[in-house]
């Protein structure tokens, strides 16, 4: 795996940022003016409620439920942003999209508002796709994702809490299950790759590569070196050169 898939850049940072900054604003603009765009949220088989699909990840009924939705939009996107730059804007507009959608279609007939079913795309589809991958850092991701937000799956069923869209969080699971099968993503495994393979790889200095010439020929082979050893005379004490060492070494027996 080439590790240039994963860069980091400011848009990993600014991009959660101005989603974040977007449904505060919102927010704010309903309690600074005393307006209620809760109508503006999903109501589902209805006309009017269509406009929800693309407005309700922006309206939030509360500060702690605005609250609650702020640090997974922006840990989760700044994620998709950094391990998955590819398949970003597809995988945040379809996971819009498609869970307002699908929502739209099998909720109960009131106001669906807030980022939550986005929330679960994502987890849905960061955690899907990085077992899929079966790439050692992506997995971990799942693992991490799995361990922080696992708890969430309980929020799918019908009647866990009052309130709380289960449907919403059910087309969001669906939808990044989806994603996850349906969107390519690069080979991130690596790939046995040789020096000599590289892009950056300078072949001067290489003493294997220098016996080759442009079109690959073998050329220019070593020469066999012939070592010269020593061959040492007992006798006169003398020390000659030769291929062969040979050394003898001659001892008087004590007589005891």
């Amino acid at each position: 795996m080439n590790d240039n898939y994963f860069k980091f850049s400011l848009s990993v940072l600014v991009f959660p940022m101005l989603f974040v900054l977007a449904i505060w604003t919102v927010y704010w603009y309903e309690i600074r003016f005393g307006h209620n765009l809760t109508d503006f949220g999903i109501y589902p088989r209805s006309v009017e409620g269509l406009r929800g699909i693309v407005f309700s990840p922006f309206l939030h009924g509360s500060l702690d439920h605005l609250y609650s939705n702020s640090i997974p939009s922006f840990l989760l996107i700044a994620s998709l942003r950094y391990f998955y730059r590819d398949n970003f804007w597809q995988v945040l507009t379809f996971g819009i999209l498609v869970t307002g959608t699908v929502t739209w279609i099998i909720a109960r007939e009131s106001y669906h508002i807030g980022a939550s079913g986005l929330i679960y795309a994502l987890v849905s589809f960061i955690f899907f796709k990085g077992l899929r991958t079966q790439y050692y850092r992506l997995v971990a991701l799942s693992l991490i994702i799995i361990l922080v937000y696992g708890g969430m799956i309980w929020y799918v069923f019908p009647n866990v809490e009052e309130g709380i869209s289960w449907e919403g969080h059910l087309a969001g699971l669906i939808t990044g299950a989806i994603m996850a099968v349906y969107f390519k993503t690069p080979n991130y495994k690596e790939k046995l790759q040789y020096e000599w393979q590289r892009p950056d790889y300078n072949p001067v200095g290489d003493k294997f590569m220098e016996r080759f010439d442009e079109n690959g020929n073998f050329v220019n082979p070593p020469k066999p070196e012939v070592l010269e050893e020593e061959t040492i005379d007992e006798n006169s004490n003398s020390t000659t050169l030769s291929k062969f060492r040979i050394v003898y070494h001659f001892k008087e027996n004590e007589v005891k």
